[in-house]
């Protein structure tokens, strides 16, 4: 067994509906290093920070090669089993999903999200279009049991007062059609009413993975309904930059004494 499988396997073992994976995301090696000295169990990459973090926008704006190479860097930073985020899969094709995939197991990853909605503007793709993407993922990681984390983001079609039962039944129905295509996790961002992520868990087989905000309940409500993967996505990005920018602040706020 290789390195690399073995942190598959281990990686996959966390997943435990009730006793979430909590993943603090990271966006390179320096970050990596911080969350695994924190204590975490794994790592996971988040697309908006990496962009932000080199200067890009969010939406497969950070070029294919930028990203594989932060990742590889990240992977030898850390002993630590490695999820990268590739968003769409940067193409719409079947095929150029697998590319990335490949890439991605060639740097070492052991998983990655992979989104069904369309980087240009959010909207979802077709259900079946994304089955066969999730299938060329699948064939694309070959013997390694790579973690593909199908994140479908119909709770980030409308704002979450507005999420209702016609929301919930298409994501069990994508949910289902992804699992049975080859996904290991589903991932359902913008999510944050437990009823909701209950009867999700109920009504699919594969774990859940909840992205934590100021809007998401507490981690022991979201354990109790059934979670069992909870990501930060952009937030700790987000408070890193704005503790650099409060410490310059300070630096700046200086004048000397006349």
């Amino acid at each position: 067994m290789t390195d690399q499988t073995a942190k598959a396997r281990a990686f996959r073992h966390l997943h435990i509906p009730g006793n979430p994976l909590l993943l603090f995301n990271a966006w390179d090696a320096g970050s990596t290093k911080a969350v695994e000295k924190a204590g975490a169990r794994a790592i996971a990459t988040g697309s908006w920070s990496v962009a932000a973090a080199n200067g890009y926008g969010d939406g497969e704006k950070v070029p294919l090669d930028l990203v594989m190479e932060n990742l590889a860097r990240i992977v030898t930073a850390t002993s630590l089993p490695v999820s990268v985020d590739i968003e769409s899969g940067y193409g719409d094709a079947p095929e150029a999903v697998g590319q990335t995939v490949r890439k991605a197991v060639a740097a070492g990853a052991i998983g990655c999200n992979l989104e069904d909605s369309f980087p240009a503007d959010g909207s979802l793709r077709d259900a079946e279009a994304q089955v066969a993407r999730i299938r060329a993922a699948r064939q694309a990681a070959g013997d390694l049991p790579f973690f593909i984390n199908a994140r479908t983001d119909v709770f980030f079609q409308k704002p979450a007062p507005q999420h209702d039962e016609a929301m919930l039944d298409e994501a069990v129905r994508r949910a289902n059609l992804y699992a049975a295509a080859g996904a290991d996790g589903i991932f359902v961002p913008g999510l944050i009413d437990p009823k909701l992520l209950a009867r999700l868990v109920k009504a699919v087989p594969l774990p859940i993975n909840i992205m934590i905000s100021s809007s998401t309940p507490s981690f022991d409500v979201l354990a109790d309904a059934g979670a069992a993967r909870l990501s930060h996505g952009p937030g700790p990005y987000v408070t890193a930059m704005k503790a650099v920018e409060d410490a310059a602040r300070m630096v700046f706020a200086w004048t000397p004494k006349k």
